[in-house]
């Protein structure tokens, strides 16, 4: 609890008063969270954002109470107030009865027996009520979520982020970081989605960009001599979203100069400790686990792997291929992959039925089937057990369930593909199943760095290389002479930070060469004139003294996210926005008048039905 939280309209909060107040005579100020009344005596459960205190008015308390007790009219008002008012109330702190305390509350051992009652606000009928059991659709919700924010659950994931804020402040102040401000309207630039525009008025026909990151500002900042930079940025995208996206959102914006690698991700290893020490009262082992992206595929499918449980992904080709199974040694024969997983003491668990949805599940994600064993025991030996069982040889099914470290009663699941399709497909099975066979604990926090991704990838529909993460990646030094020979081998000096399956930041070594910046360029089929009209500014930056310098930057939402323990991104922002990018209570985006768009020089054009 902070300091002194009394005002002039009270004395203190609905979450302050314990036994130690008992006797006192004291003002609340809330909302009616609750209205019951017994025979007469009215109980009220009032509510602000530190807590929750049972008020009683008593018609019959008299003198014996306090002070002058309960007048007639008081007690009349009160038989009037409904969920949402807001009121004040002033009376005597009692304790509670024995077998009347409610151990579910802070302040479930007092009530205040009212004296006094005023009704600051009356509340129209509320569509639905903040302290109700069942909540309503996310929709009604958004729509009036001035009500939602009444939610004791939302008002601590409100509380957590300021304190998550804060203690990155702290952290960085003391590891001698300065916090400065970048702008909001900026120059479009490329960096994988797409900007939100702002039409110039004094300007006219010419665009701001709302940024997608303070990427170029944060570069310029260590040019210009900052050394240790951090911003909570607001950044902007308009891409389609997701449960864990959203159209605006803050990131922690980071920058250190006359650095390596290493400089940065002990840096933040130093920030995740401050979080789960100061956010989760519990210590975490430092430095945190690495994995190369090469190894983050190979034994979980993803570069964002979920490291609270096992089910690391292994590979059977070669057993595949000498299987009479045709989808697997087909698969094979055409420069695919089989691979699988084990689900342990799973083989009970999953129905035909069930094994046929994830099947389907699978098949969201590119694969093409899933086959899937239980393993069983016979004769002393473990066999696999299946309709197609039958194509694989004794030696074929022992080897299969050893790679996979089988037992009886386990279920082996296996799709044959692609690669790219393979891991994808095993990768959100391995994830589904880990939830639903509970594998983990859902309060666990599990961090590491994903590091060397490709420093370009291939776009095969337009037949050119796009840079992996953004074109200002550092070369990783044993890679270098590879950018023109083999530029697919080509490893980036980044770095991901994932937590619990999501990724929580992402950064990397910059280039701070101008000849090094435009050989990327190059590679991504942008020349020297196209890059100096999209990056000018940077790339002139560069030419004057730029030290070495790398950055990163973390996702605030998605660690509060992660801390809360939830699964949706608008469950931690005060307004967000909807899955279609509108904001239901105020209405936004919405028409602007014609002399608007006048004065911006922008005529709009009818959407094609």
């Amino acid at each position: 609890m902070p300091g002194s939280l009394s005002t002039s309209l009270r004395t203190h909060t609905c979450g302050e008063l314990r036994e130690g107040h008992v006797g006192e005579t004291v003002t609340l100020c809330g909302w009616v969270a609750n209205y019951r009344d017994h025979g007469g005596v009215v109980f009220i459960d009032l509510r602000d954002r530190f807590g929750l205190t049972q008020l009683v008015f008593d018609p019959d308390a008299g003198e014996k109470l306090s002070g002058d007790g309960l007048n007639a009219a008081t007690h009349e008002l009160a038989r009037g107030l409904r969920a949402e008012d807001v009121i004040r109330v002033t009376g005597a702190v009692h304790a509670r009865g024995e077998g009347l305390k409610n151990p579910k509350l802070d302040t479930g051992a007092i009530e205040v027996r009212a004296s006094d009652l005023t009704v600051l606000n009356k509340s129209a009928t509320p569509p639905f009520e903040p302290g109700a059991e069942q909540l309503p659709g996310e929709e009604l919700r958004l729509k009036h979520r001035y009500l939602d924010l009444r939610r004791p659950k939302l008002q601590r994931i409100m509380e957590l982020r300021h304190r998550l804020a804060k203690v990155t402040r702290d952290y960085f102040d003391e590891q001698g970081f300065l916090e400065i401000e970048t702008p909001v309207l900026g120059r479009s630039t490329p960096e994988g989605a797409r900007d939100y525009l702002v039409p110039s008025r004094v300007h006219p026909g010419e665009f701001y960009a709302l940024p997608q990151s303070p990427q170029l500002y944060k570069q310029i900042l260590m040019v210009g001599g900052t050394d240790r930079y951090f911003q909570i940025a607001r950044c902007f995208r308009d891409e389609d979203l997701r449960s864990d996206r959203q159209p605006e959102f803050s990131q922690i914006d980071v920058e250190m100069s006359f650095v390596e690698r290493e400089d940065i991700l002990a840096a933040i290893d130093g920030l995740i400790g401050a979080f789960s020490k100061e956010l989760r009262g519990k210590e975490i082992e430092l430095p945190l686990p690495r994995l190369t992206h090469a190894e983050a595929l190979d034994r979980f499918g993803t570069d964002k792997p979920d490291t609270r449980f096992g089910l690391e992904l292994k590979d059977v080709s070669d057993v595949a291929a000498e299987c009479e199974f045709g989808v697997f040694s087909k698969t094979v024969a055409g420069g695919g992959k089989v691979r699988g997983l084990c689900a342990p003491d799973a083989a009970a668990k999953y129905s035909r039925k069930d094994l046929d949805g994830l099947t389907a599940f699978v098949g969201e994600w590119g694969a093409k089937g899933l086959a899937w064993f239980r393993v069983v025991e016979e004769d002393g030996a473990a066999k696999l057990q299946a309709p197609t069982a039958k194509f694989f040889t004794a030696e074929q099914q022992t080897a299969i369930i050893e790679r996979l470290s089988g037992k009886p009663g386990d279920l082996l699941l296996f799709v044959a593909d692609k690669p790219s399709v393979v891991n994808a497909a095993l990768a959100n099975l391995r994830n589904r199943l880990g939830k639903e066979l509970e594998l983990y604990d859902p309060a666990e926090l599990a961090a590491l760095w994903v590091l060397e991704f490709p420093l370009v990838t291939r776009n095969e529909e337009e037949n050119r290389w796009e840079a992996e993460h953004h074109p200002f990646c550092a070369v990783h030094p044993e890679d270098v002479e590879k950018l023109v020979t083999d530029p697919a081998a080509v490893r980036a000096e980044s770095y991901d930070l994932v937590c619990n399956g999501y990724e929580a930041a992402s950064g990397s070594v910059r280039i701070h060469d101008p000849a090094v910046q435009q050989t990327v360029f190059d590679l991504i089929g942008m020349d020297a004139e196209e890059a100096n009209r999209r990056f000018g500014f940077l790339l002139d930056a560069l030419k004057y003294g730029a030290p070495p310098h790398a950055g990163i930057a973390l996702g605030l939402d998605r660690w509060v996210m992660i801390l809360a323990q939830l699964e949706n991104i608008r469950d931690v922002i005060a307004f967000p926005k909807t899955q279609k990018a509108a904001d239901l209570m105020t209405g936004a985006p919405g028409e602007v008048d014609g002399k608007q768009l006048e004065e911006l020089h922008v005529r709009t054009v009818a959407p094609p039905k």
